[in-house]
């Protein structure tokens, strides 16, 4: 998650240990689904996968939770995310978007959007493929209290291969933030009861 400054362990009403972010909001039931069913967890489908990259790009500048709350209405303007949909759209379907309340209405971040989408249904590689070959070969995961990096060389690697590759609108702490999210990297904090499933 890449707006959260230091690691930190919470309880939830079910006495399970959780990356504070995700119990933050304790009413929050689908953050605390996406917590321990979808962040960090490794194995998603492609247009998973190019919705996290797409979710972290909207992201920026922004906090998480406004990008997360809006994630239906995203998946209704991008076609479920499927990657050859989506590099479809065409200038009439920016201007749509542009009128859209549901989404964050940054022409930008739309026509990258469309941009990594045609880039993803060319390439020979699949995107989390990409992100896997820059895997580090030892990652600890943050202690309570530690710091949790925005970027690492590791995502600098990628955010350059991405970019190479004609992915556009993708820095390093972008890069990083989507590695979290697919499960490159088990940035779970340490008591967290997810990240030590998914260590196992």
């Amino acid at each position: 998650m890449s707006d959260w400054a230091s690691g930190a362990a919470s309880t939830g009403g079910d006495h399970r240990t959780r990356c504070a972010w995700a119990t933050a909001h304790q009413h929050d039931e689908a953050l605390l689904a996406y917590h321990d069913h979808e962040w960090g967890t490794p194995g998603g489908s492609e247009s998973a996968v190019f919705e996290a990259l797409t979710l972290g790009i909207f992201q920026a500048g922004l906090g998480w939770l406004t990008v997360f709350h809006k994630r239906d209405a995203f998946r209704a303007a991008f076609h479920d995310f499927d990657p050859v949909r989506v590099a479809q759209m065409d200038d009439a379907d920016v201007a749509a978007l542009l009128q859209d309340p549901g989404i964050i209405r940054n022409e930008a971040k739309i026509r990258s959007t469309l941009r990594n989408a045609a880039v993803v249904a060319a390439s020979e590689f699949a995107l989390s493929d990409l992100a896997n070959g820059v895997r580090p070969p030892e990652h600890r995961r943050p202690s309570p209290g530690a710091a949790v990096p925005s970027h690492t060389p590791e995502s600098e690697s990628l955010s350059r291969r991405l970019k190479a590759d004609g992915y556009v609108f993708i820095g390093p702490t972008s890069a990083y933030a989507f590695m979290q999210a697919i499960g490159v990297v088990n940035d779970h904090v340490v008591g967290c009861y997810r990240g030590d499933e998914l260590e196992r």
